[in-house]
């Protein structure tokens, strides 16, 4: 049963908005209707500017796409506080802070009702965060209060977007649809993008770039390093060079998915069956990097907001300094959570790349280990899952401790090894400017493989009903 913590949600859960299940069985194609209207819905919002706000927002560079937030829209929070409101809870419960058996339908409920409801207060933290630390500058009282609202209200709809795919009306997540939107989005404008005259007198986009140095007769190098027509420095615009590396990291990441090692199990009352146990390298997938950047994302705001108020505070100083472009930071702990984009910013401060490689590798691996615990992934736990399904490994004793110490020489050795690669590419890649961001693409990589089992799920599911309902 709940504990007593969880089970303070119970009387809020009534006043909640909420998206009802489904009392009919959703076809495959009205599953993508409602997909495709949540992500319509999605990219409106993020075209559509805050009341009386200029562009605006801290430059989170490429945080950004790891919570689908677009700079001075209605997007401008993403999903953030959704995504932060779940870790704290599943961090909660997986730590046994709080008393919840998720099987259970009760509990599962309050859960969820938890989950909304700090989603909510956290977004109106944020928003009140970005206010108080003047994001967009000078806002008058009136001006505040309508863009505290908006963001808000947008807060609770993003919400109920992801609530509706996760009930059945859609497919996948309403989180893993918009990540995967803001990624595509960011290579599109990385590649094609229109914005002329940039420092190096090309258009923004890397194709485009690359046509214009091929027609000015030029050297094809300056399409794969761009340069600053006025200080000769190397810039951070979208390259040849970075379209390349995007490519190597999405090829890498896709093998990555494939590595494995599999032990042999069989069933113990039926001999004739017997059948692999695969263990991935990339055993919590790309989980991590999505903890990791929330970790970094909030240490960036609060950095900014706590200085904006105390700006000669030595102690906020070390959690970060802003007063770069676009109000970057330029020290503290803020400037070593964020990646340099691109070669030219490795080179100028080599200390601050490998500060950043080290912090998030180093976080990468723990985060993979504390998610085995919380994600039910550890030894123990899928021992007693093979024990209680009538499986064992040939040639070893079928009990909950002799199956727990074979795991036990793959499970953690694999965890540590799959976190520090994946918080390497996630960082390195960073460095050559890739499309869409490292953890972009590595999340895309994620959502794209989930999706592709989802859709050949559902249309199974759709022509063979007698299976589907095997398939769950």
């Amino acid at each position: 049963m709940a504990g007593r913590f969880l089970s303070l949600f119970g009387p809020l859960s009534r006043f909640l908005p909420e998206v009802g299940s489904p009392t009919r069985k959703v076809s495959f194609n009205e599953k993508l209707f409602w997909t495709a209207m949540a992500l319509i819905i999605y990219l409106v919002m993020s075209e559509i500017s805050l009341f009386n706000v200029a562009g605006g927002g801290w430059d989170l560079e490429n945080l950004r796409i790891i919570f689908a937030s677009n700079r001075g829209t209605l997007t401008e929070l993403g999903i953030g506080p959704i995504v932060t409101g779940g870790i704290i809870l599943q961090l909660l419960v997986g730590s046994k802070m709080i008393n919840a058996d998720l099987g259970n339908t009760e509990d599962r409920a309050l859960f969820t009702a938890a989950t909304k409801i700090f989603a909510i207060v956290l977004t109106g933290v944020q928003a009140g965060a970005y206010l108080i630390g003047g994001v967009y500058g000078s806002l008058n009282l009136i001006t505040s209060i309508i863009v505290f609202i908006q963001l808000l209200v947008a807060g609770v709809v993003l919400l109920l977007l992801d609530e509706m795919l996760q009930k059945g009306w859609g497919i996948g997540s309403g989180i893993s649809l918009f990540i995967l939107a803001g990624v595509a989005q960011r290579i599109m404008w990385d590649s094609f993008g229109i914005t002329p005259s940039m420092a190096d007198g090309h258009t923004y986009g890397a194709f485009i770039s690359l046509g214009e140095t091929i027609l000015g007769g030029q050297p094809l190098v300056n399409a794969f390093f761009r340069y600053d027509l006025e200080s000769g420095a190397l810039t951070n615009l979208p390259t040849m060079l970075g379209l390349v590396t995007t490519i190597i990291v999405f090829i890498l990441v896709i093998y990555m998915e494939g590595v494995r090692v599999e032990l042999p199990i069989s069933h113990a009352n039926y001999r004739g069956f017997r059948g692999k146990y695969p263990i991935k390298l990339l055993y919590v997938s790309v989980l991590p990097v999505i903890f990791a950047s929330a970790l970094f994302a909030n240490i960036y705001v609060f950095a900014q907001l706590l200085q904006s108020q105390f700006p000669n505070n030595f102690f906020v100083n070390l959690l970060g300094t802003f007063g770069g472009e676009g109000g970057a930071p330029i020290g503290g702990l803020a400037y070593y959570v964020t990646a340099p984009r691109s070669i030219a910013m490795v080179t100028a401060d080599p200390v601050r790349a490998l500060a950043f490689v080290g912090i998030m590798v180093t976080f990468a691996v723990i985060f993979s280990l504390t998610w085995l615990e919380v994600g039910g992934l550890g030894p123990r736990t899928v021992a007693k899952q093979l024990v209680d399904s009538g499986m064992q490994i040939p040639g070893f004793r079928r009990s909950d401790k002799s199956i727990e110490m074979i795991l036990k020489r793959y499970i953690p050795v694999v965890t540590i090894l799959g976190g520090a690669i994946i918080g390497l590419i996630a960082s390195v890649s960073e460095f050559f400017g890739v499309f869409g961001s490292g953890m972009g693409i590595l999340l895309a990589v994620g959502i794209l493989y989930q999706y592709y089992q989802l859709l050949v799920k559902e249309q199974v599911a759709e022509m063979y009903p007698a299976f589907g309902r095997v398939l769950g």
